[in-house]
């Protein structure tokens, strides 16, 4: 808030306006809500780019709509039906990370609400670490993947067995990963299950 606004909010006696609310009282604000409404406003906060897709139609057009907008020529993409959307799509891909990809199309574990992340695992991006990835990535996952918080998201990984190479991601502007590249744009594609 500049100096000037500074001084008339208080000669008018008018509370000062927040800069900008912290993810942790979003979160405590949230915290009777709906899961996916939670998750969708933390991620949103944090930086990250919510499309909610009422079927797979919807899902590509969108998809189709972010290729164009961003300029993306040749993506990553690991999962085959991933890979389905973008052969309709007309964009080129490699299953294997390459310096030439300007984005990576993945699916994830579970989006967390508690704080608007999104879980990965070599399920999802292979071997590579997250911050090899290129700095857009697109992610579709379905609505039955959000989970209240990190101990729920572990807990369904233990039953499912084997899992490595976990980490999450999320937006851009999040406080709660310093080593997060301010660069990153992060779209999700939220399909209805």
């Amino acid at each position: 808030m500049s100096l000037f606004k500074k001084i008339v909010s208080k000669l008018t006696n008018q509370p000062e306006p927040e800069e900008k609310q912290s993810l942790e009282k979003l979160g405590d604000s949230l915290k009777n809500a709906d899961l996916d409404y939670k998750f969708a406003q933390l991620f949103t906060h944090s930086g990250g780019f919510f499309n909610y897709c009422a079927d797979e139609a919807e899902a590509l057009q969108t998809l189709n709509q972010i290729l164009k907008i961003e300029g993306i020529n040749s993506v990553f993409c690991c999962d085959k039906d991933l890979q389905g959307f973008l052969n309709v799509v007309k964009t080129n891909y490699t299953p294997e990370l390459e310096s030439r990809n300007d984005a990576a199309f993945i699916t994830c574990e579970y989006l967390i609400a508690y704080d608007g992340r999104i879980m990965l695992s070599h399920n999802n991006i292979l071997h590579y670490h997250s911050s090899r990835l290129p700095e857009k990535i697109i992610i579709m996952a379905n609505v039955s993947q959000i989970v209240n918080n990190l101990n729920d998201a572990m807990g369904k990984i233990k039953r499912t067995g084997n899992i490595k190479n976990l980490t999450s991601i999320s937006g851009n502007h999040s406080k709660l990963d310093p080593a997060a590249n301010n660069n990153t744009k992060l779209f999700l594609l939220l399909l209805e299950d």
